[in-house]
């Protein structure tokens, strides 16, 4: 089969490698039909690495994805072949002290798709997963909504956590699709009052358009005194989505006491930083969002029935040869990109 693979920082290559085979009685072969580039790919491509995740050439990269049913190990029942799946790429063993309290999502044995150390990504035709990583789509949702409900289920996850009751004032610093699958998120579950950030004016045409009540740029304003404007006590969660120093530090200027810090995105350093005065003086919790935890059907869910809508994140499409080129697009942040998919 096809795949693409990192050469190199910032290279890609397409090359020949065996279709995998079924090695568990509980795994199921998938074709891939869709899959999104994700900023956690792009940090693979541009850097090599991701803090102590480092890449060793070539590498597959790739988790956000939509396939079909090709083949089913002997133990699995509720899957046939030509059934559409969206993939959680994460597998937990369900066996150790996290999995047994409810943590699937910090298991101590996770894998998970296109991350060093653990395994390739689905950047390819075949893959094989667990046919607990899938969940039944067929005639529910397109291969794109699909491979759009797993970073939505991030974001439902992050608000389910934190958000509290819907008289909830919230801001999201950052509006690439993390900060959007918040906002939709929040939106669907009624909280009030949604603010939100990002340097880039087209991403913020698209969260005014789809839910946000303010949108502000850093670059071109001091955003802590413009959301303070309208909130002047605060506001009770910030969920912090561009993994950048200053965006945290606005996050802990713009809480009330007692608020929540929800950190979602991944910094490329290796360290961030805290005012201890600010976070004590106003008692701030800090909230580390590791992925979902089960939150993916609950996901689906909202999407099929129209609760939510995602359709809008899907802003470019490419064939599975072109995938460098989208890559290239989401690392330079071109053509006012939210999503690029690949469709094979």
């Amino acid at each position: 089969m096809k795949a693409q693979v990192l050469t190199g920082i910032n290279q890609m290559e397409m090359v020949d490698v065996d279709v995998p085979v079924i090695q568990n009685p509980t795994d199921v072969l998938l074709k891939i039909e869709v899959l999104g580039v994700c900023g956690s790919d792009v940090h693979y491509y541009e850097t090599g690495r991701i803090g102590s995740q480092i890449v060793q050439y070539p590498y597959r990269v790739g988790h956000e994805c939509s396939a079909t049913v090709v083949e089913v190990g002997s133990e699995v029942k509720n899957f046939k072949p030509g059934d559409l799946v969206a993939v959680d790429p994460a597998g937990s063993c369900y066996n150790c002290d996290q999995c047994n309290i409810g943590r699937e999502n910090t298991c101590r044995n996770l894998t998970f798709l296109g991350t060093p150390g653990s395994g390739d990504g689905c950047l390819c035709e075949y893959i094989t997963m667990p046919a607990k990583s899938c969940y039944d789509v067929t005639g529910k949702l397109t291969p794109i909504q699909a491979a759009l409900s797993e970073p939505f289920a991030i974001g439902l996850y992050a608000v389910l956590t934190a958000a509290g009751n819907n008289n909830s004032k919230i801001a999201i610093l950052g509006s690439g699709p993390i900060g959007l699958s918040c906002m939709v998120a929040a939106r669907a579950e009624g909280i009030e009052k949604i603010y939100m950030t990002d340097k880039i004016p087209a991403r913020l045409e698209v969260a005014k358009k789809y839910g946000a009540d303010f949108t502000a740029n850093p670059d071109t304003e001091n955003i802590v005194e413009s959301i303070m404007a309208v909130e002047p006590a605060g506001v009770d969660v910030v969920y912090e989505c561009a993994g950048q120093q200053s965006c945290l530090d606005e996050a802990v200027d713009l809480l009330r006491p007692g608020g929540k810090l929800v950190v979602i995105g991944i910094p490329r350093e290796s360290r961030v930083s805290f005012s201890i005065d600010k976070i004590r003086r106003k008692e701030i919790t800090i909230i580390n969002i590791r992925r979902q935890n089960d939150t993916t059907q609950k996901a689906i869910d909202m999407l099929a029935c129209g609760k939510a809508d995602i359709d809008f994140f899907a802003t470019h499409s490419f064939s599975f040869e072109d995938s460098k080129k989208a890559f290239d697009l989401v690392a330079r942040y071109e053509d006012s990109v939210v999503k690029a998919m690949i469709e094979f």
